[in-house]
């Protein structure tokens, strides 16, 4: 039952195997090690194109790094070419780190544009300069003008550049021997002056219209309104009393205001006809009188204009006497000049009373009108006053071929 010889059992291959691994398990785990990792660089595989450079140098480094982990014996020759590729890498990483990235050398063109805009950054500034500076000192000398003529107003007087004038229109200093050339200056100061004032009466009169201020409290802004109309006719009556040349000229208004002038200001009878529909609904007793005030109006402009077309007369033929195409007798001469001088003091006389007649005719349209009426007259005027100034500048302002 028991055989005579023992039975031999020869290991299979994979047996033989196990043992050997098992006895030279660690010889043979570093080679294989080595080799996988040998194989796995050499089959890394390839960095997608939208990589930047940058990050495929870090995986690179990486990837050597994992290599360089094993320190088992046997790997010498794989650790030097370890450190060759380490080397290569850090020289790359340190030449392309040294060039930042996107950084482009301008070219000539380039540098001559960025010096050109910095010349004229420099011009700019430098003109800005110059005008802030220029502004400065013409506040400066406004600001001096303004404080001298308060002190020759609350003296009773008005200050030009060369004297003053008083309130009888006689001029003073050095304007009276300059032939009443301040004059001009003093009422064009005074006139911008008032200017300033009636903006900033419109102002509040719309603010309080705008509110719908009782009655009581909106006169208040009316009354001051026509208190300011009555400080333009003092100035006006001094004005033509020194220069009536320059008031009826209208060189104080702007052009598209002097196209609407009539001596020295604006026809009362127009200026109703533009705000009857203004000031409506208007009962048909206030229709009435501000017909009647229409009328007796146009009749004072026509006798005023007949008076001032038979003066024109008179002073052409004054002065039209005697021969013109040869010299005159001295003594003739000054005869005609001084009758025209005395004549003009008439034309003097037209000017004031058609301003007189201005006047009260917006007194009386005032009388006529309710508080509120009057309100939106009072703004009509200015407004309209107003447009044609802006007119003016529009005009000026125009592009020209």
């Amino acid at each position: 039952m028991f055989p005579s010889k023992p039975m031999h059992f020869e290991p299979s291959p994979p047996s033989l195997s196990r043992a050997t691994s098992v006895s030279g398990g660690e010889s043979f785990d570093s080679q294989s090690a080595q080799q996988t990792n040998i194989n796995s660089f050499k089959r890394a595989p390839q960095q997608p194109e939208f990589e930047s450079p940058t990050s495929a140098k870090k995986s690179e480094m990486m990837q050597i790094t994992d290599m360089g982990r094993n320190n088992s014996p046997g790997t010498e020759k794989f650790n030097e070419l370890d450190k060759d590729v380490k080397h290569e890498v850090n020289r790359r990483v340190h030449t392309s780190s040294s060039e930042p990235e996107g950084t482009k050398t301008p070219d000539a063109k380039t540098l001559r544009r960025l010096a050109q805009n910095r010349e004229a950054a420099r011009k700019s500034r430098l003109r800005k300069k110059a005008y802030v500076q220029q502004l400065e000192s013409s506040r400066i000398k406004l600001a001096q003008l303004e404080q001298e003529l308060q002190r020759a107003r609350t003296q009773g007087v008005f200050m030009g550049p060369n004297g003053f004038m008083n309130d009888q229109g006689h001029l003073t200093g050095n304007a009276a021997s300059n032939g009443g050339l301040s004059s001009a200056a003093a009422f064009d100061m005074e006139y911008q002056r008032w200017l300033e004032e009636h903006h900033r009466h419109m102002c509040d009169l719309r603010a309080a219209l705008q509110e719908h201020l009782p009655d009581n409290d909106l006169r208040v802004f009316v009354e001051n309104c026509l208190a300011h109309y009555d400080d333009l006719l003092h100035i006006k009556i001094v004005g033509a009393k020194t220069d009536v040349f320059y008031l009826v000229s209208g060189m104080w208004k702007t052009p598209a205001e002097r196209c609407f002038m009539w001596m020295g200001g604006f026809r009362p009878s127009e200026l109703l006809k533009i705000l009857i529909p203004q000031i409506e609904p208007l009962t048909e007793q206030q229709y009435q009188c501000i017909y009647s005030l229409q009328q007796s109006s146009l009749q004072a402009e026509e006798a005023f204009s007949q008076g001032m077309e038979e003066l024109q007369h008179t002073i052409s033929e004054t002065i039209a006497a005697g021969s013109l195409s040869s010299p005159s007798n001295m003594a003739n001469y000054m005869g005609q000049m001084a009758v025209a001088m005395g004549k003009l003091a008439n034309l003097e006389i037209l000017v004031s009373q058609a301003d007189s007649l201005r006047h009260q005719t917006l007194q009386q349209l005032h009388r006529i009108l309710t508080t509120r009426q009057s309100a939106k007259c009072l703004l009509s005027i200015g407004e309209y006053s107003s447009r044609l100034r802006a007119l003016s500048s529009l005009w000026s302002a125009r592009p020209r071929e």
